[in-house]
């Protein structure tokens, strides 16, 4: 088992399926303490804590709306009152109400903002204050605490019919860069992942499918689905001392997505 986040508390939002909850499994296997938070999928979340606690490590789930700023505090207080601290915050919960934009309703646009942005900014004014708590840091110490976004490939690519998911990605990229700078002389980190198509429950109609399966490897030069593991592998190491020198940072898991697949062969 490996140890670069072992004793470490570390809070995973969205944790009940997909990329969250393969987040939260990997830093149970490092032997992590582990909040594990859902929205409404208790039964996911504790799959989640069962193998969390198989892998090693330890933890407890705990529902909360990342949107409702009494939620947020809640969850954030549950984590301090069982461990005494927070070290890790991973803001992973996340939605999408897709539309035209020439249809999308002012609930379908604000609810994705309320969950995707507002969400980030909550969890994460939290977890600052919590990472102030533990006094002073000099110049060559490490991190008192790590912030990591979640967010996606739609920070960079635009994508049609999916104009609020594409904004609140956006707005994580620069939320995430002014953050890290202001945080930064207080020894706090903060990073973003942003994935590209991963293979998980809420697209499986594509995955599963051979021929839409087909048709999104053109997109992929890397000529591979990603799995909620390599998402979870960038997201230990962020959150360990081997990364301590990386902030205001996006990594993009994404087989190369980003990468302007069209001019493969010179366009």
């Amino acid at each position: 088992m490996s140890t670069q986040t072992a004793n470490q508390t570390v809070l995973v939002t969205g944790a009940s399926s997909g990329i969250g909850q393969g987040i939260a499994i990997a830093f149970g296997q490092q032997g992590a303490n582990v909040i594990i938070n859902y929205h409404s999928d208790e039964e996911g979340a504790r799959h989640t804590l069962s193998e969390v606690e198989k892998g090693g490590g330890k933890g407890f789930v705990c529902q909360a709306d990342v949107g409702k700023e009494e939620d947020v505090t809640r969850l954030f207080q549950a984590a301090v009152d069982t461990y005494g601290t927070i070290d890790v915050v991973v803001s992973n919960a996340g939605i999408q109400k897709d539309s035209a934009f020439s249809d999308m309703t002012l609930d379908q646009w604000n609810k994705v903002m309320t969950t995707n942005l507002t969400g980030y900014f909550l969890c994460a004014r939290e977890a600052i204050k919590i990472f102030s708590q533990k006094g002073e840091a000099g110049p060559g110490d490490k991190a008192k605490g790590n912030i990591i976004f979640m967010s996606s490939v739609h920070d960079i690519i635009p994508w049609a019919g999916h104009v609020n998911y594409a904004s609140s990605k956006g707005g994580i990229l620069m939320l995430m860069k002014s953050l890290a700078l202001e945080v930064a002389p207080k020894k706090i980190r903060v990073n973003a992942i942003s994935p590209g198509a991963i293979a998980t429950d809420i697209n499986d109609d594509v995955w599963k499918d051979e021929e839409k399966m087909k048709e999104l490897l053109k997109l992929i030069p890397y000529q591979r689905i990603g799995q909620p593991e390599d998402v979870a592998k960038v997201a230990t190491w962020l959150a360990s001392e081997d990364s301590d020198y990386v902030t205001g940072t996006t990594i993009y898991v994404d087989g190369g997505m980003t990468l302007y697949p069209g001019f493969v062969d010179n366009g």
